[in-house]
């Protein structure tokens, strides 16, 4: 079967398509035919070599979610999976393959109207965004910013925060067409990727979900009010500075919180709770997903590429 695995760590030039065997399931495993194939912010983290010191090696296989049909089952799991359509978590390896194996615990039948470039747009980022305002204890009528909005976490985010009621809900993105897009999503104050502008903008905020990190993390510290909450969900843009905790501790007397949250930590019950109430609301159409280009899987290099040029808004697909 085909594959894309990482040849060389740093840029895209570095993936390289190969034949290799097709998997076969182990206990507890399904095998998966891919119809769609995520393009996530950690497989760009993980290919840039940003997390060698997670024991990542050459030759790895990038992808953490596909959707597709089972094709294959290991011991202890029921037949009845054979033929389903699904979506599946691969962890942090497996998935840019045309056939891909995971935990049966791991994959969620996709509901009819669901298409499988939908829901590897939403299944992976949209429980990110979920326990990520959970985490924050995001109240109806607080103040949310998410910054770096246009990827498929920030646009669930934006959606999220919206509909449960949040006083207003501003993003940081890079143009006028991007933050319009998010306005049409739910957005209310657009502001520039360094925190300025945005018309009537609130001068604090009560959350802030933050997808970048990067080294102007602590400039957004100080944007929360008294008694505010920032949960980093990723860093797209590089870890922050090291001492960016002093930022919190010159603030003490307002009594800042900064928490990380990463979705390895919630219940995988939980999490495929969460993820099939999403997908339902997708197939209704009360969960929008945003997609932004359909790409061959031996163009997964051109993917990374776009990625980390910034054109992305939303989810880009890779399909077998």
């Amino acid at each position: 079967m085909k594959a894309v695995v990482i040849r060389a760590f740093g840029d895209p030039e570095g993936l390289e398509v190969i034949d290799m065997p097709v998997p076969v399931p182990a206990p507890g495993q399904v095998r998966i035919a891919t119809e769609a194939i995520g393009v996530g912010g950690v497989d760009a983290v993980i290919r840039r070599g940003t997390l060698a010191a997670y024991g990542f090696r050459a030759g790895h296989l990038l992808g953490s979610e596909v959707a597709g049909s089972v094709t294959a089952v290991g011991e202890g799991v029921d037949a009845s999976w054979i033929g389903q359509r699904v979506w599946a978590f691969t962890g942090l390896s497996g998935g840019y393959a045309e056939q891909a194996v995971t935990s049966v615990d791991d994959v969620l039948p996709l509901p009819r109207g669901l298409s499988g470039t939908d829901a590897v747009a939403l299944g992976g980022s949209g429980v990110v965004a979920h326990f990520a305002l959970e985490r924050a204890r995001f109240a109806p009528g607080e103040t949310v910013l998410v910054r770096g909005a246009a990827g498929s976490i920030g646009i669930t985010a934006v959606q999220l925060a919206a509909r449960n009621g949040a006083g207003s809900v501003a993003v940081t993105t890079s143009s006028a067409e991007r933050g319009a897009r998010l306005k049409e999503l739910g957005a209310t104050h657009v502001l520039n990727r360094s925190g300025e502008g945005g018309q009537d903008a609130p001068a604090g905020f009560d959350v802030v979900i933050d997808v970048v990190g990067g080294p102007q993390l602590p400039l957004f510290l100080d944007m929360l009010n008294s008694n505010g909450r920032y949960v980093a969900v990723g860093v797209v843009g590089g870890q922050p500075p090291a001492d960016f905790g002093m930022r919190l501790m010159d603030a003490f007397r307002r009594s800042l919180s900064f928490a990380t949250f990463s979705s390895d930590t919630v219940p995988g019950s939980d999490r495929q709770a969460v993820r099939s109430s999403q997908f339902a609301d997708a197939a209704l159409g009360d969960l929008r997903t945003v997609v932004h280009e359909v790409l061959a899987l031996d163009q997964a290099a051109s993917a990374h590429r776009k990625m980390d040029a910034g054109e992305v808004f939303g989810r880009v697909v890779l399909v077998p």
